[in-house]
C-alpha cells in the first residue's frame, strides 16, 4: 500500500501562480507516488473571515475547478470539503480538551497574523485554536506526511505534539505526521512583493490571455534601468525570474545576454514572457472550461471524495471514542 499524504487550502479566492508553484505543482507530482487526501478548508476560512461567510461556497467551487484544471485527479487523489465531514468537528472538540493554551499562544503564525490583520477582530477562540482544528484535520487520516512550505512547518509540529499528548493519555492511536517541505521557486507578484490576492498583484490560473498580457505589461523590472539604452541586470528583475519558469532555456539565455548589453528593452522582454506564460496557462484554462461546462461531473467527483474521506474519518473516530472510553 502507498503511504498517505494530506494537505488543504482555505477558500479565500481564485488560485494564482504563487499557489501553483507553492503547493499545487507539488501535489500533482505527489499523487503519482502517494495516497493523497486534499481538502478545501472552509471552516478554517471562518477563523479570520467569520463576519462575511457568503463567499465560501463560490470560492470553494473555484478552488475545486483550479485543482482539477492543473491536474489533480479523482483517480489518484481524494478531494473533499472539510465541513462536509462532521467528524472533524468532533475530533477538534476532543483535542481541545488536552491542548495547553501556551502551545497556541506561542505559535509564530498566530502572532504574525494578529499584526498583519490588525483591521480585523481576531480575539476569538476559533482564531487562537485553529492549530487544534488543523491537527484534527491532519491526524484524522493518519498520514505519513504533510507537504507544506517552510512557513507552515510550525503547524505540523504542533500537530505532532498534540498527537503525542493524545497517545500519552489514551494509548497509541495516532502516528506523528512528518513535515514534507515543498521547494518553492522565486516568484513575486507584478509589483515585486509576495504574490497575494490582497495586494492586487497576482496572476490567477483562471485569468484570460488578454488579462495575463495586461498584468505582465505592468510588471516592475530592473529598478535601476531607466531607459532601453541602459544595460539591465536580470539578476534583480522579476520578469527574468518568470522567464526562467516559463520560457525555453535557449530564450532565457538570450534574454540574459541581450538585457545586459541593452540589446532588448523591457517592453519586448515582457511581451515575450507573457506569450510563454499564456502558452503554459492555455492547457489549464482549457481543462477548466471542460469542467465548468460539466458541473454534474464536478459534483460527482466531490461526492465521491467526501464519501471516501467520511468513511476513513468514521473509522478513526471509532478508535478515538474507544480509546477515551466514550
Amino acid at each position: 500500500m502507498r503511504k498517505r499524504l494530506l494537505s488543504g487550502m482555505r477558500p479565500t479566492g481564485p488560485l494564482h501562480l504563487g499557489n501553483y508553484h507553492g503547493a499545487l505543482a507539488n501535489w500533482v507530482r505527489l499523487q503519482e507516488e502517494y495516497d493523497c487526501f486534499f481538502f478545501i478548508a472552509d471552516w478554517h476560512a471562518l477563523t479570520s473571515d467569520y463576519e462575511k461567510p457568503d463567499f465560501l461556497k463560490g470560492f470553494s467551487d473555484d478552488i475545486m475547478l483550479d485543482w482539477l484544471s492543473v491536474g489533480l485527479t479523482p483517480e489518484q487523489s481524494t478531494l473533499f470539503v472539510q465541513s462536509h465531514i462532521k467528524e472533524h468537528a468532533e475530533l477538534f472538540l476532543l483535542l481541545c480538551m488536552i491542548t495547553p493554551v501556551p502551545w497556541l499562544e506561542r505559535n509564530p503564525t498566530y502572532k504574525d497574523q494578529i499584526e498583519q490583520l490588525s483591521t480585523k477582530d481576531l480575539s476569538t477562540f476559533g482564531f487562537l485554536g485553529y492549530p487544534v482544528l488543523q491537527a484534527a484535520d491532519i491526524i484524522m487520516y493518519k498520514p505519513f506526511g504533510v507537504p507544506v512550505g517552510v512557513d507552515q512547518a510550525p503547524h505540523v509540529e504542533i500537530t505532532r505534539e498534540i498527537a503525542r499528548r493524545f497517545n500519552y493519555f489514551y494509548g497509541p492511536v495516532f502516528p506523528e505526521p512528518e513535515v514534507i517541505l515543498t521547494e518553492t521557486p522565486k516568484l513575486l507578484g507584478t509589483d515585486r512583493r509576495k504574490m497575494s490576492k490582497s495586494y492586487g498583484n497576482a496572476i490567477f490560473l483562471s485569468d484570460p490571455a488578454d488579462v495575463v498580457a495586461a498584468k505582465v505589461a505592468t510588471m516592475i523590472t530592473d529598478p535601476q534601468r531607466m531607459r532601453k539604452s541602459d544595460p539591465g541586470n536580470p539578476d534583480v528583475c522579476n520578469v527574468f525570474d518568470f522567464h526562467k519558469l516559463y520560457s525555453p532555456p535557449e530564450f532565457v539565455a538570450e534574454v540574459n545576454r541581450r538585457c545586459r548589453t541593452a540589446d532588448i528593452g523591457c517592453v519586448e522582454c515582457k511581451k515575450r514572457m507573457g506569450q510563454y506564460l499564456n502558452a503554459f496557462l492555455d492547457p489549464i484554462r482549457e481543462k477548466r472550461r471542460y469542467y465548468q461546462e460539466r458541473p454534474g461531473r464536478v459534483a460527482e467527483i466531490l461526492a465521491a471524495g467526501d464519501a471516501k474521506a467520511r468513511q476513513t474519518a468514521c473509522r478513526t473516530m471509532e478508535e478515538v471514542r474507544a480509546a477515551i472510553k466514550l
